[in-house]
């Protein structure tokens, strides 16, 4: 699948490029535009979060009810085989917890709030239903995730770089014979940060309806760059 943004900036004029300390004349016209391309890949990775809120009368006893049931989520996921390295601490916030009196148009009081989250990386993509069910057992009562990604994205990077430059010789030979020009010459080449992204209608595979724990699908991932690329047409 070719995916493209295409952004011409011409000049009938002779116009310098600069490249780094190196300056590059062109004789001709000048074509530059951008090429974005990606690839479609199977993820290997993928991240999902686990948190626990708690509340109590006390803002102690609301760190405290929730340091304890935290930590069994914590145990868990560690119990579940999963090195210390993947388990991350993502956000522990306190806060006061307040109700509304309709009635008399006035806040209560109920006392503190205490969330802690925690993600996790899997790296065994066929566990994560496991593993959602086992947070939830040990008591985790806000779950998300998985987000799906690529270990080492490289390889398929490397083929999108490839197409991408390919696409890019075909659009800016294609300007040149709509001007009047038999061929190009390649001044520049220029690539953005790389890009990941899931599939919004990837296909993915059926989970077992015998399975027990939560199906899930891994579907597919997109690993892309983004090149930008200067022509000079040539008779």
């Amino acid at each position: 699948m070719l995916r493209y943004a295409l952004a011409l900036n011409a000049a009938l004029a002779a116009t310098p490029l600069a490249a780094a300390e190196v300056t590059i004349g062109a004789r001709g016209p000048v074509v530059e535009f951008s090429i974005a391309q990606s690839v479609e890949a199977r993820p290997d990775i993928a991240d999902v979060s686990a948190g626990v809120t708690s509340e109590a009368p006390t803002a102690i006893g609301a760190m405290q009810a929730n340091a304890q049931a935290m930590s069994a989520v914590t145990a868990r996921i560690r119990a579940l085989g999963i090195a210390v390295e993947d388990i991350q601490t993502a956000g522990i916030s306190l806060s006061p917890h307040y109700d509304y009196d309709q009635e008399n148009r006035r806040q209560i009081f109920l006392g503190y709030q205490v969330s802690n989250r925690l993600q996790a990386t899997l790296r065994d993509i066929a566990r994560v239903g496991e593993v959602l069910d086992a947070l939830a057992a040990v008591g985790a009562t806000d779950l998300s995730g998985p987000n799906w990604s690529i270990g080492d994205p490289d390889a398929a990077r490397a083929q999108a770089r490839e197409r991408a430059l390919g696409t890019a010789r075909e659009r800016a030979l294609e300007y040149a014979r709509l001007t009047g020009f038999a061929d190009v010459r390649l001044l520049q080449v220029s690539e953005a940060a790389p890009f990941d992204r899931p599939m919004p209608f990837a296909r993915a595979e059926r989970a077992d309806a015998a399975q027990a724990s939560t199906p899930v699908e891994p579907g597919l991932v997109e690993a892309g760059v983004t090149i930008t690329v200067t022509y000079e047409l040539v008779s």
